[in-house]
This record gives structure tokens, C-alpha cells and sequence, in this order.
């Protein structure tokens, strides 16, 4: 193979992280989980005895307790998660400065050029995978190719520290008789479309005509045929890289249902506030304002997005913008489980603030630092230090970690620029 990509998997992320900090947990059933009060309460990982026991990820804590009595549900910690997957990739980083996280669990690291330093490439991928078991007793599970699309299936193939090696001579036996979902970035919908035209394997992808694809699914369909055939030279990235951020949004699913225009605008406040603290951390600016809502019934009834006269990172100027989102809709009644608002066409720098004919020049420039005041008080002693009034109204609906520093653990997208 021309390049060596590596792809690491930690088998059962956060459940083998809890039986690391306490090992007594490999001898019972046991799940990471969210809260059931607070209407997120499902299963985010399980070790194997839950797993026998037919507990699945992503079912209910109701449903999962309801098949294994005994299971023992812990929250997760995600600050805990974080610094220990990051000493995990330090092991990487030993070996190669192009690591690239994806997500907390699952990370690439490229050891093309590694030969005459570290020996074989794949003996080394080995010896790598052994040594973060002798250090942590964490299993990883590994997949090498000579690209990213299939280093990551082959390290969905055996989750049980399974190691496999896809190359240009066995690909064909190994990729294409897997269902087409297997293949990254093919969500539930995409499958359905494709199924639709009688691709059901990603051999059938691999093997049909990619202009057909392309007209069905547009750009994506291109990029999934050329996945599937194995073009993808796309290139990890070097180790501290960061994406330029495209929208920067916050959403909640509520301890109970908003019924009222007065919770709805409490939430969009908080909310808000969330997305302003974020924007200006990052530098960034933001034209477009997105507000979406969920009902009762899972359903999203659309997103709706006015544009700004001019690119903002206040939180007043975010919540005058989704709070007329509100009223241009005339919801007569409510009933809603999910609510969530977003930033998007972005832009850097600090810009320039358009004085508004009817204020003072220098209002925006106050209400800038009266808002990084608050924040920088929020993060030093706690969000509930500093809050408005209003918003202990209902303090069940509004008491929530609006920064959400601990819970942006997902990674944004899979492949950046062309897939040749």
C-alpha cells in the first residue's frame, strides 16, 4: 500500500472507561446513560454483560432495564472521558504528528513514511494497539488501509480488539459485500435512496453507473461511489488541527413540554446567550439566525431563518431575532419537546458595528461589554450566579448548562476538499 491509515475504534467507549476508573464494574451489567427526569434518559454504552443481556445502545433506560433488572446505570462524565481518550491518543502521537480525532472514541493516525524509524507499518499498528491495552486496559479496536473510508470500516468489522487490514488486493472481498449503510457518511435516508435504485450492497455502489448516482443524490452521490471504490486520498490531519467553524447553534430537549409563548422565549433566551458566549470565544460573527422546533410527536416542524442587517455576536441581537422568528409564526398552541437555534454564514474578526440611526453610537460597544462581564462571571462561578429574572419563572425549564463546554464531543463532518 502507498499510505498506512490507521483507524481506532475504543470498543464500548464510555462503559470501558467506567470499568477502567472502576474495574468491580466488569463483573456486573452495566450501562453509561442519561436521565430519565430529565427526558434524555437512553443508553449511550454498555459492557458486554449488559450487551448479553440484550441491552442495546440508543433503546430507553425503561426498555434496557426492562430486559436486564439487575443493570447498573451510571451518568456520564464526560470531562473524565475526554482527558482519558486524550492520553489514548498520546500513544498515537508518539508514533506520527498527523492524528485526527473523531469524536472522543475514534481517532486516525497516518503511519505512511513510519518504516525506518519504527520498522513495518502494520507490525507497528499492532504494537500500538497492544500498548494502549498494557496501559489502560482499554481494547481498541484497529482498521488499516490505504485510505480513511475504509480504515474505518475495517475497524467496525471486529469490535471484540479486532485488527484488519483492507488493501487493493482484498477490498473487493472484504468492502463490497457489506450492506451499503456500512459505508460511512449513508445515514438511514441515503440507504432508503439507494435502495431504491437497487444498490444494496456497497459492491452494487461500487459497480454501477456513477453519473446515475450523482443525478439521484447530487455531490454526495459522486463522493459515495468514489468512497466505494476506494478513491478517497483525502489526508488526516496533523495533530491540533482545527476546522473553521460553518454555524455555531444550541439545542435542548426540555425536562417538560413548552406550552406557552412566554417558556418558549425563556428557553430561546438561554439559548442564546449559549450561542452568543460561543461566537465571540471563537471570534466569529454571525449573519443568519435559525430557529427550529420539535413537537410532542418527534417531529420537527421546520426551520425557520431571517438575516441580520449586519453580523452579530450579541445575545440580545440573537434573541430580538428568534424572538421575531416566534411571532412571524402565530403559533396559537404549543406543544413542544425540543427547541434549537443556530448561527450560521459566518465571518472572522471583530468587524465593525453599523451605529443605528435612533441610539447612541456607542450602545453596541456597552452592550458587548456588559455581556462578556456576565459570561466571564458565568464561567468563573457558575451560569446560575448571573441570570436574568425571568428566567425563575419556570427554573425546571430554563435550569440547564447553557455553555455546554462538556457535551460538543461529536465531530463535525468526516471529509474535507476533494475526493480524487
Amino acid at each position: 500500500m502507498n499510505r498506512v491509515i490507521v483507524h481506532s475504534d475504543i470498543n464500548h467507549c464510555y462503559a470501558q472507561l467506567e470499568e477502567m476508573r472502576n474495574p468491580a464494574l466488569r463483573h456486573v451489567p452495566m450501562a453509561v446513560g442519561g436521565s430519565a427526569e430529565k427526558r434524555h434518559g437512553i443508553i449511550l454504552a454498555k459492557n458486554d454483560l449488559a450487551k448479553a443481556a440484550g441491552v442495546l445502545t440508543a433503546e430507553s433506560l425503561h426498555e434496557a432495564r426492562r430486559k436486564c433488572p439487575d443493570l447498573v446505570v451510571l451518568h456520564p462524565d464526560y470531562e473524565a472521558y475526554m482527558y482519558c481518550t486524550e492520553q489514548i491518543k498520546d500513544i498515537y502521537r508518539q508514533y506520527t504528528d498527523r492524528v485526527e480525532s473523531f469524536g472522543l472514541d475514534e481517532a486516525w493516525f497516518d503511519l505512511t513514511g513510519t518504516k525506518r524509524l519504527y520498522g513495518d507499518p502494520l507490525e507497528l499498528a499492532r504494537r500500538i494497539q497492544q500498548e494502549v491495552y498494557q496501559c489502560f486496559g482499554i481494547r481498541v479496536s484497529m482498521g488499516v488501509s490505504w485510505n480513511r473510508v475504509f480504515a474505518k470500516l475495517g475497524s467496525d468489522l471486529d469490535k471484540q480488539m479486532g485488527f484488519t487490514v483492507i488493501t487493493p488486493e482484498n477490498y473487493r472481498e472484504l468492502v463490497w459485500p457489506l450492506p451499503v449503510e456500512a459505508l460511512v457518511m449513508i445515514g438511514r435516508r441515503t440507504q432508503l435512496k439507494l435502495n431504491a435504485m437497487g444498490l444494496f450492497t456497497i459492491g452494487d455502489l461500487a459497480q454501477t453507473d456513477g453519473m446515475a448516482v450523482t443525478r439521484r443524490l447530487g455531490k454526495i452521490g459522486g463522493l459515495l461511489w468514489r468512497c466505494a471504490r476506494g478513491f478517497d486520498m483525502s489526508p488526516v490531519l496533523c495533530s491540533g488541527h482545527q476546522e473553521q467553524a460553518k454555524s455555531v447553534g444550541s439545542s435542548k430537549t426540555l425536562v417538560h413540554d413548552v406550552t406557552t409563548l412566554q417558556q418558549l422565549r425563556q428557553v430561546c433566551r438561554v439559548l442564546c446567550e449559549s450561542a452568543a458566549a460561543r461566537l465571540r470565544a471563537a471570534g466569529l460573527r454571525g449573519w443568519v439566525v435559525s430557529l427550529a422546533l420539535r413537537g410532542t410527536d418527534l417531529r420537527w416542524k421546520g426551520s425557520h431563518q431571517v438575516r441580520l442587517l449586519q453580523p452579530t455576536d450579541l445575545a440580545s441581537d440573537l434573541t430580538a431575532a428568534v424572538y421575531g422568528l416566534i411571532d412571524r409564526q402565530h403559533l396559537s398552541s404549543l406543544s413542544l419537546r425540543s427547541v434549537g437555534i443556530q448561527v450560521s454564514d459566518l465571518v472572522c474578526g471583530p468587524g465593525f458595528d453599523q451605529p443605528d440611526l435612533f441610539s447612541r453610537p456607542d450602545s453596541r460597544s456597552r452592550q458587548r461589554s456588559l455581556e462578556d462581564a456576565v459570561n466571564e462571571i458565568r464561567v468563573r462561578y457558575g451560569y446560575d450566579k448571573c441570570r436574568m429574572a425571568s428566567m425563575r419563572v419556570d427554573v425546571d425549564l430554563t435550569d440547564f448548562d447553557p455553555l455546554g463546554h462538556l457535551h460538543q464531543v461529536h465531530p463535525v463532518g468526516f471529509l474535507r476538499g476533494p475526493v480524487n
